[in-house]
Order: C-alpha cells, then structure tokens, then sequence
C-alpha cells in the first residue's frame, strides 16, 4: 500500500496555549507523572498520537525544564514505508534539536499474528526500558490516547475479562512507562496537528482487519459511536473508575496476604482453609492469584480457570491432595493449604501452563461442555444409585459411572501431560502411565494431545471414550454416582 506523509498547514497560528496541551498538563498534574526538571524518554513511531505527544512536550521543555530524548523501533517490514518512518522521524527531531535513538530489532515473522504482535511490542518496551536506564531517563512516555483505551477496555470485554482488565491501560506503570494523552480523544490529537500543520505519518498495517484491535477499531467502535457519539469517552472514563476500584480491591488484598498468609522457609506459604473459606469469592480469587504471581519469576497473571480451579479445590479438596504448576506446588491438608516452589512428583495432578486456556475446561456438576479436539461434548450429572444401574444395563465406552463420594470437586477436562498415571479399571489396582497406555492402544503420539480426560483434585476419573480409574468405580456400598457421558457433536448435528 503506498503511503502519503499526510501534510496540513494554516496561515496563522493562535498565540493562545492548545487546548490539547492544556488537557495534557492537567492529565500530567492530576496522575503525577512527571514533574519540573525531569529528563523524559519519548517513543515516537511517527504516527498522529507519538507526533503530537513529542510536539506538546517540546513545546512544555523550556518552561517545566524537561529533557528529552526520542526513541524510534524500525522493524523494517514494511519495506520502503518503515524506511520512510525512520526518516520522517529522524527529520522531525533534527528540526527541534532533540537527540534521536533508532532501534531496528529483528523479530521473528513467523509467528502467529498475535504472538508477533505480542513479541514486537516486548522487544520495544524492552529496547525503551534498556535505553532509559542507559540515558538516566525518569519516565518512558507514549502516546496513547483514549481511543487506545476504549479499544483495549472493548478487547478485554471480548474475552470475558474481571476488573483488571476492564480498567485497561493505567495512566502510569511501576516500570516508569508514563501516557500524558491518555484522557485526549484521537480527534483531539488530530485537531492539534491541523492546527498546528505539523505532519505525520500513517501505518498501512493498521489498516488491515487481519488484526482484532484493527477490527475492533474500523467495525465495532463506528458502530458504538453511531448510537453514543461519546463511547471512546465514556469507556475511558469508565476504565479510570474501575481502575480506580481495582486499585482500593488490590490494597485489600495485600492487607489480606499479609493478615492471613504464613511465611516459611524455602519461600512457602501457608493459608488457614477456615479462614480462606470465610472470604468473599472475589477475595479468594484475589488470594489466589497474589499467591500465583509470588511464585512466578516474571509475576505474570494466571488465567480465570486456573485461579478457579485452585479456588475450588482449596474449598472442597481432601487432606493429602496435591497440585503441581510450573508456578507453583500446591499440597492440603484438613486445615491449611501450601504453596511452594517445589516441584510436584507422580502423585500431584500437573497443570502445564502453556496448556491452561487452550486445553483445559471446568466442569460443573451438572453441565455439558465441548471438548473442539475430539469434536465432542461430555456432559456430566449426578444420579442415585437406582437410575445409574438401569444405565448399567446397557453397557457403552460413551458412558462411566463413578462413586461421587470417592472424589471431591471441581472437575475439570484436559488434555493428556507428561507424567500422568491412572489405574485402569480391570488393571486389579495396579498404576499405569498414561503414555503407556496410549501406546498399548496403538494411539499415535499426535492424537494423545486430544484425547479429553475427565480430572478431580484426586486424579484422573476418566480417558474419555476408553477406560476409567478403578479407585474411583461404582462398588456395593455406592449410594450417589456421577454419570459421565461423550457424544459426537458432529452426529448430534445430523
């Protein structure tokens, strides 16, 4: 696509200070970003939002004593028009006299869309980050505007996201990463620079659909606008009150890490399950997650399944079981919960975290949940013992009965992991690798990793479709049952 520097001039400028500078200053003032005599590191990619942020903050340098330095990242494919960024850029800066730093970064371009876009804005932040250390900078400033934030704010929505994510892009980061126009509409951004007739550049990548935030920008934002012409407004207002709720809710929480989390050595923790048990369910989800992230070395958040699961088999879970994450080693026992760094044995049930959102389901009792590997859907309920023996009549691999008393909840359904072992009904008590099992039924290594398993916190119920673990199997003194049944969603359709 060929790109034009979109240029724009008027015959006279106003004396009087911009309305988008005012707003800029009181953004910085009302949030503290950055105060008199501070040395600021700018990214600029040269598009409308970056040129207009250097713009205010040059024309801010002399009266609050600012330093600035610009950084620019040129990946470089987009072929002449990333070169034409660089120079538009370089041009820009050498026109104020402010010192330019380029990057030029090689990231892979045979990545996923997502996962590239995800490791191009690591690599930039990174490269930033780097910079600001090495040139003494206070705060890393972006352009991001409210429109930024009304799309990140309808993104999280999409994907069912809780308070953290709804309040979107905080105004400051603890990694000294500042957005002065955060509260600024792009229209106000734009307004400036025609006012102004400064140039800029526009990036054909952000015109394509390929990308979610891009279709969220050019489809579903216009659409929102139509019925409430004030929706990038209203979302970023939005975002800064449950941001402002998520900050009070994180602040008890730590209240609550640091009231009810005991310290050992080894860097373990320990909760009374009373007391966990006494908590609202936002705060047990909370709990859950700072004890997550204290165990991780990059303090990433864990996804809603995995905290709900934890959640639930904290609450319900018997004494003696044990849960191992890359994370974490969780073990209980009748009154306390354990969180470690050690790393779980065979008997733990292993969650892989590169597994978490993709392969693995909660399941409610009763439910019925779609398993996309197998094309199946497994549905779960309780019955008496009575009506589980009439289905006991007819037997099916499609269906397992199970002695609800033996195992606890939640259940969830995932995929096979290395290191799993079960004890196939009819194996007389004897334990058996899953693998091994898979290879006994000549199932190739491919189709291992679709093959759904229905767990509790005590282990492996079920191989869906092929066999059941003894320990859990209806016997004489069965009163209650979970019936577990598969069926082809493909079949159901005809």
């Amino acid at each position: 696509m060929a790109v034009e520097t979109t240029v724009l001039r008027v015959s006279s400028r106003s004396t009087a200070r911009p309305a988008l500078l005012t707003k800029l200053i009181r953004t910085v003032r009302q949030q503290q970003l950055f105060t008199p005599g501070q040395h600021l590191l700018v990214g600029v990619s040269g598009g409308p939002d970056s040129v207009a942020l250097l713009s205010l903050l040059h024309r801010l340098a002399r009266s609050w004593r600012l330093t600035l330095t610009v950084a620019h990242c040129n990946y470089g494919l987009r072929g002449t028009e990333s070169a034409d960024d660089e120079s538009f850029v370089d041009t820009f800066c050498r026109e104020r006299q402010l010192p330019l730093v380029i990057h030029r970064p090689t990231v892979s371009t045979r990545r996923q869309r997502s996962s590239f876009q995800a490791a191009a804005r690591e690599e930039r932040y990174g490269f930033m980050k780097r910079l600001a250390h090495k040139v003494q900078a206070d705060h890393i400033a972006i352009g991001h505007t409210a429109n930024d934030q009304a799309e990140t704010v309808l993104m999280w929505l999409l994907r069912g996201a809780g308070m953290t994510g709804l309040a979107g892009m905080p105004y400051a980061r603890i990694d000294r990463i500042i957005r002065p126009l955060l509260a600024a509409t792009r229209d106000e951004v734009l307004a400036y620079l025609h006012h102004e007739g400064l140039t800029y550049r526009r990036d054909s990548s952000n015109e394509k659909l390929l990308y979610h935030r891009n279709r969220i920008r050019k489809e579903l934002l216009p659409v929102m606008t139509r019925l409430a012409p004030a929706a990038v407004s209203v979302l970023q207002r939005q975002a800064d009150i449950i941001r402002e709720d998520e900050q009070y809710m994180e602040e008890v929480t730590k209240t609550l890490v640091r009231t009810l989390v005991r310290h050992a050595s080894g860097g373990r923790q320990q909760i009374d399950r009373r007391a966990f048990t006494n908590l609202p369910i936002t705060f047990q989800r909370r709990l859950v997650r700072a004890l997550l992230r204290a165990h991780d070395d990059e303090k990433r958040p864990s996804s809603f399944h995995v905290v709900e699961w934890i959640r639930r088999v904290i609450l319900k879970g018997k004494g003696g079981t044990q849960l191992s994450l890359k994370r974490a080693h969780i073990t209980l026992d009748r009154s306390s919960a354990h969180f470690s760094t050690e790393p779980g044995g065979d008997r733990g049930h292993r969650i892989d975290s590169e597994q978490e959102k993709k392969e693995m389901l909660a399941v409610s009792v009763p439910s019925t949940v779609a398993w996309a590997g197998t094309n199946q859907q497994i549905h779960v309920q309780l019955m008496t013992r009575r009506a589980a023996d009439e289905l006991g009549r007819f037997p099916s691999r499609r269906v397992a009965l199970f002695d609800a008393d033996r195992f606890s909840e939640p259940l969830v359904i995932r995929a096979w992991q290395a290191g799993d072992r079960f004890i196939p009904l009819g194996m007389k008590g004897k334990s058996k690798k899953l693998q091994d099992f898979f290879i006994d039924r000549k199932i190739e290594r491919p189709t291992r990793g679709k093959v759904p398993l229905l767990v509790a916190p005590e282990g492996i119920l079920w191989v869906v479709g092929m066999r059941q673990d003894e320990r859990f199997a209806v016997h004489r003194g069965t009163t209650r049952c979970l019936v577990a049944s598969v069926h082809s969603r493909s079949s159901e359709k005809e």
